[in-house]
């Protein structure tokens, strides 16, 4: 798939070797200057903008949702044509009710509008190719400027921040990378630049585990950065074998799935910190992170605009109830997200907190697309879902696809193939996941013409048949 031209891919296009040999030299220079000139930026602005009143941070949101207006009425044909339809102009944007007149959309939208709905040239080259999985199995394509990156790193480590980490602390990251064996036979990457650790969330088998915790042990003051299903199965297996934690870890980390609180209190009880959660999207449309003082989530209103709207798509405002998130990105300007239904339900909080001060709405009790469905491996350790959703072409001629698994270590991917599905697709798939399952779990393709959805319409992406309690899985009530 297409990647930019930019400082983060070619950063991570670096090999192992070519990493060891560049960290020393890298690692001499201030990692906000190595990071670039945009994120020094940004990160100055959220510092300061983070202490903005409520009136601040409306009218820096009215502003910045006029401005993508304008870029989405005067670069694309499709919002242009929407804008007209209801005789909607961005000039006339100057508050909130305003902005709720325009139409919402969802990922339909933006399956049959893409190519109309890009706002400059997906051939560029500071343009990225993205994917991300859907509500509905089928996954979803787009377009980002490299440039969101830098921003959106600034935005994750003032998150971090609130949990106690700071750039350049050591951080051992359990979170689907591909990582390969080092020469002592431990599922280990290094980064010298970020000081990041990677372990394989493919190998959480007793023996794998215990290396990884050894090994953590060894690297200084860290913090975990995790799913929740993978700093479930690390908890678990302390608990099990009775060894102590690291006593090197600050904080836990936790990202891409629901947080059961169950697997928070366990986690915080085993290696004795604060488990910390965010709340984001691969379409960067919100970002949200949960307070110093509290597991409620204070949403950032300079990353994106945030609705919280019920049934009847009115605003929630009463603390207590629950609604849908509706997300508009601020960063992303190649294809802009105006109105975008997430799939995803939160209950109101408040609109600022008394502990910290942040004039933030705030959001609890995040609910939706990011399950921990499992795969079981043949040594009957769980391989979350998470870990395998794609976020490249590897379902690029796929409307869906669906894991299927009655026995440890073998499983059925079942596809519905779209126009033009051929066997180099097929290769494709086998080859990327495969690479990503590394033996674990050997599957065969199966293609069909459809895949049923639960009976509230969601995508189930790991139709498990294997009977009993599954290994590290939370049993989920039904939503």
């Amino acid at each position: 798939m297409k990647r930019a031209l930019s400082r983060k891919n070619l950063l991570e296009r670096l090999s192992r070797t070519g990493k060891c040999l560049l960290g020393p030299v890298l690692g001499a220079v201030s990692l906000p200057y190595l990071l670039g000139r945009r994120f020094r930026e940004n990160r100055r602005f959220i510092r300061h903008a983070e202490k903005w009143t409520a009136e601040q941070a409306r009218a820096y949101q009215i502003e910045a949702l006029r401005r993508l207006c304008t870029l989405a009425y005067g670069k694309t044909s499709y919002y242009r044509r929407a804008f007209d339809a209801i005789g909607f102009h961005p000039e006339d944007l100057k508050s909130a009710e305003a902005f709720s007149r325009l139409p919402i959309i969802d990922r339909d939208t933006i399956r049959a509008h893409l190519d109309e709905m890009c706002a400059r040239p997906v051939d560029h080259p500071s343009v990225d190719h993205c994917s991300t999985g859907g509500s509905s199995g089928e996954p979803l394509f787009f377009y980002m400027g490299s440039e969101r990156s830098a921003i959106e790193y600034a935005y994750l480590i003032a998150s971090f921040a609130r949990a106690g980490y700071r750039l350049r602390m050591p951080m051992a990251v359990l979170r689907g990378q591909g990582v390969s064996v080092d020469r002592k036979g431990l599922y280990h990457e290094y980064d010298p630049i970020l000081r990041h650790h990677y372990y394989s969330s493919f190998h959480l088998t007793d023996g794998s585990i215990g290396r990884y915790l050894e090994h953590i042990a060894t690297i200084g003051p860290c913090f975990l950065h995790v799913y929740p299903s993978s700093v479930a199965a690390l908890a678990r297996f302390i608990r099990r074998a009775g060894v102590k934690a690291p006593d090197n870890i600050r904080g836990i980390i936790a990202e891409s799935e629901v947080v059961y609180p169950e697997q928070r209190q366990m986690a915080e009880e085993v290696f004795g910190c604060r488990y910390f959660s965010c709340y984001g999207h691969s379409e960067k449309l919100v970002l949200a992170a949960e307070c110093e003082f509290s597991p409620d989530y204070h949403v950032w209103p300079t990353y994106g605009y945030f609705e919280l709207l019920d049934e009847q798509g009115r605003p929630v405002t009463m603390p207590g109830e629950r609604g849908e998130i509706v997300g508009t990105g601020f960063i992303n300007t190649v294809v802009p997200f105006i109105r975008y239904r997430t799939g995803d339900y939160a209950t109101y909080v408040g609109d600022h907190c008394e502990a910290c001060g942040r004039q933030h709405t705030i959001i609890r009790d995040i609910r939706g697309q990011r399950t921990q469905e499992m795969l079981v491996a043949a040594d009957g350790s769980g391989i979350s879902w998470t870990a395998l959703n794609m976020h490249d072409d590897t379902f690029l001629r796929v409307r869906q696809f669906q894991f299927r698994q009655d026995r440890p270590g073998r499983a059925v991917l079942r596809v519905v193939p779209a126009e033009r599905f051929g066997d180099e697709d097929q290769q494709r798939i086998q080859q990327n996941l495969a690479r990503k399952l590394d033996g674990q779990v050997s599957f065969a393709i199966e293609l069909v013409e459809s895949i049923p959805l639960s009976p509230r319409g969601k995508a189930i992406y790991v139709d498990q048949q294997i009977h009993g309690r599954l290994p590290d899985q939370h049993e989920r009530k039904p939503s």
